[in-house]
């Protein structure tokens, strides 16, 4: 029975979007090509008819020009056809490619909501939660730790601030009624001379000599 009649698979494919277009586009550079050759032949007219003076012969030039033009003419709106034709297809394709996009994107997220499901089933929040107030109860006593071992022990715990100022105020006041000491100590003797210095008095030959000199 299928040698006779034949089985379905030996059907041909149905043409798609791009394959139409494709046999389009072939059709629209077959047409252009013709029309191109009718321009040069209705230029060849043109130059022709320009050098003819009224007469049978220009009429008839004028004849095959007129039907040259009716036949581009013609051509030209199968052009506009066909290029509309492929405008329709080409939106078309795109909208059945950003149709088939925005398919795979929702069976992508489909997919993703899913794992994400399973994923968020295997979560305990109530754990979550515990080990969360843990994190904070051992941080409670890490700062308590810190704050021990940071203490001062030989220092008193309230030390008034305005006494301490008064006592600095007393020692800058000391310092100015006295003196910078290195300025003092240049009048005093030193220890190692048991007696004051003496005074020596000049004699007569020194007195001489410096009245010689002079």
């Amino acid at each position: 029975m299928n040698r006779i009649f034949g089985t379905s698979s030996s059907k041909k494919p149905r043409p798609n979007l791009q394959d139409a277009i494709s046999s389009t586009d072939t059709r629209m550079a077959s047409i252009e090509v013709k029309i191109k050759k009718l321009d040069g032949e209705l230029a060849r007219y043109k130059e022709q008819m320009s050098r003819l003076r009224n007469g049978p012969g220009k009429n008839a030039i004028q004849e095959r020009a007129l039907r040259t033009l009716k036949q581009k003419r013609m051509y030209e709106a199968q052009l506009a056809q066909l290029s509309q034709q492929t405008f329709n297809m080409e939106s078309a394709a795109l909208a059945t490619e950003n149709l088939r996009n925005t398919m795979a994107t929702v069976d992508a997220m489909k997919q993703a909501n899913k794992e994400l499901r399973k994923q968020y089933g295997k979560i305990d929040i109530d754990k979550i939660e515990s080990i969360h107030y843990d994190m904070e109860d051992l941080l409670e006593q890490a700062n308590e730790i810190q704050e021990t071992l940071g203490r001062s022990y030989a220092v008193p715990d309230e030390i008034d601030e305005a006494d301490l100022q008064a006592e600095l105020d007393a020692l800058e006041l000391d310092v100015e009624e006295e003196g910078p000491s290195y300025l003092s100590d240049l009048n005093k003797v030193p220890d190692f001379v048991d007696e004051p210095p003496v005074e020596l008095s000049e004699t007569p030959e020194q007195k001489e000599a410096v009245k010689t000199t002079a």
